[in-house]
């Protein structure tokens, strides 16, 4: 368990150093070629049915849906340790990226919108979020479901509507490219992190009690 740990710290580590570093493109405006190559590609995908489908699965990042599915999945979880695993992860994941909005202060793209949203761009809320709830829940998935097929099929789905919410992001023109990367990154490290650490604080409290580790 230790040495599993140990990975997960390393992983979680590299990840927030390529945080820094794309947060550091950004705040030098380094991303342009990166973010224009990106948002030209998915512009020229535009359509009424993709414009559909876009604004309809960028609402699963929305807060609404958001605290809806974590509540549902604070509910079904038996186990103390994984409800409180999801409300510290949440907690960790939104106020992150509140304090580096408003710390960076990047404004959003400002044309070809197909919705309206406030506030500024840098880290991506909505990436943090679908890593935060729907990474969380691949976790689960493979730490509760026993039958491979089906483990193998939700971890897929999942993974397509991280992918699908952070390029709805990048479509409706709400959010640049580094955007979505910076907050996959952040809230991916922060995941990693929190799982082992929420693992041994209850270890802890286990061996506190006298119970079995």
């Amino acid at each position: 368990m230790a040495k599993k740990n140990k990975i997960n710290y390393i992983i979680s580590s590299i990840l927030l150093v390529l945080f820094i570093v794309v947060m550091i493109l950004v705040l030098t405006n380094n991303t342009k070629t990166f973010d224009e190559s990106i948002y030209n590609f998915l512009y020229s995908l535009r359509s009424t049915g993709m414009d559909l489908f876009m604004k309809t699965i960028t609402q699963f990042g929305n807060t609404i849906p958001v605290i809806i599915i974590t509540l549902l999945i604070m509910i079904l979880l038996s186990k103390k340790k994984d409800m409180f695993l999801v409300g510290f992860n949440t907690i960790i994941t939104v106020s992150s990226n509140q304090i580096l909005k408003h710390i960076i202060c990047r404004p959003r793209p400002s044309h070809l919108r197909l919705i309206s949203e406030g506030g500024y761009s840098f880290p991506s809320g909505h990436a943090m979020i679908s890593i935060c709830l729907y990474g969380l829940l691949i976790y689960l998935v493979n730490k509760f479901i026993k039958n491979k097929i089906l483990k193998v099929l939700l971890t897929v789905l999942l993974m397509l509507i991280i992918i699908c919410i952070g390029l709805s992001r990048i479509y409706v023109g709400v959010h640049y490219p580094s955007d979505i990367l910076g907050g996959y990154l952040l809230s991916l490290a922060i995941l990693i992190t929190n799982i082992p650490l929420v693992n041994k604080y209850y270890r802890g409290k286990k061996y506190e009690k006298g119970g079995n580790l």
